[in-house]
């Protein structure tokens, strides 16, 4: 099977079976969704939304997140992982956003990397997600999966996330990163990757290789 016929059933599988997929992350607005992101990082989604709603109570913009005591932050985070940075990023990135961007969330991959605890991940899902960029965001889950799919045989995030941009069709690109990070937390999970009841596997290059038979 050619990588060309790799993407094109797995898309077609995915955009027929899932054509509905995204984030479960809970928020209402760009200045949501970016905090809820970073605060993700190596965090389940579950846990961010079990924080946020009281963080936003107190912190409903971004001008207040700018103004508040990081302190303050890390005590209404404290149950995610690594609070004291996370809660550092916060405050700095909120008073980026009122300083340079005038409290307003951008719209391009670039300028969202400019602010603080903003990687290329998270710009990347907060740009794909408010912006509809035809962009890519590869987390963990995108990364093992798209690799043991075959879909990619990239050393890092950026270049998985390149062989990515570079096959699936743009109109796919941001729905794809659900679809993968969905597959990768519910079907092909790290440790036992549920092949009997995976509706991709006749596209898969580890199933070829190993589960056949």
């Amino acid at each position: 099977m050619t990588r060309k016929e790799r993407y094109e059933g797995i898309v077609a599988w995915f955009h027929e079976h899932v054509p509905v997929a995204q984030s479960e992350l809970d928020f209402a607005d760009p200045y949501q969704l970016i905090v809820a992101v970073v605060l993700s990082a190596q965090c389940t989604d579950k846990r961010v939304n079990m924080v946020t709603p009281e963080l936003f109570r107190h912190y409903p913009t971004v001008e207040k997140m700018a103004a508040a005591d990081v302190e303050d932050i890390r005590e209404l985070i404290r149950s995610v992982s690594y609070p004291n940075s996370k809660a550092q990023h916060l405050k700095g990135l909120a008073e980026k956003l009122v300083s340079d961007f005038g409290g307003v969330v951008p719209g391009t991959v670039e300028e969202l990397m400019t602010l603080p605890g903003v990687g290329r991940k998270t710009a990347n899902v907060v740009a794909s997600i408010v912006f509809d960029e035809p962009v890519i965001a590869v987390d963990t889950h995108v990364y093992r999966v798209s690799r043991r799919l075959g879909l990619s045989r990239g050393k890092t995030p950026y270049d998985v996330e390149r062989d990515l941009e570079k096959n699936i069709p743009v109109e796919h690109r941001a729905v794809s990163h659900h679809w993968l990070i969905l597959h990768g937390r519910y079907t092909c999970t790290a440790r036992a990757p549920h092949c009997d009841c995976c509706g991709i596997r006749e596209w898969c290059a580890w199933f070829d290789r190993n589960a056949k038979g």
